[in-house]
């Protein structure tokens, strides 16, 4: 992946068991947990390059969401907030190496920030 890649897409999900039953059948999709990220099950494409996660869903997490990869996303939250943009989420850590953020586009849609490695 470079700066600028969709990484992957959060689904937001109520039943985690129905969801997964839903679009593993549906799409042929991989879908379970990893060591490390319990209660998040991801999902990989048939193609092996697309995925996400099937993510709890809550009153602010209704729409699937796309995660973007940035080289630094300090920096990108800086420079969505001077075009027009604002922060839904502040930068959290996933790993070690690794973070996420989400801003909001001036239409309001939410774009989630990738940053760093996960795993090997």
């Amino acid at each position: 992946m470079a700066h600028g890649d969709i990484t992957h897409i959060d689904i937001p999900v109520s039943d985690t068991a129905r969801a997964t039953d839903f679009y593993s059948r549906l799409f042929g999709w991989q879908i379970a947990e990893v060591p490390g990220f319990e209660g998040y099950p991801m999902w990989q494409a048939p193609n092996g390059i697309s995925g996400g996660g099937l993510a709890p869903r809550s009153d602010d997490f209704t729409q699937p969401r796309s995660y973007v990869e940035v080289d630094s996303i300090d920096e990108t939250i800086a420079a969505a907030e001077a075009v027009g943009g604002s922060v839904a989420m502040a930068k959290q850590p996933i790993t070690d190496t690794s973070a996420w953020a989400v801003i909001v586009d001036p239409d309001g849609n939410h774009v989630g920030l990738f940053e760093g490695t996960v795993g090997g």
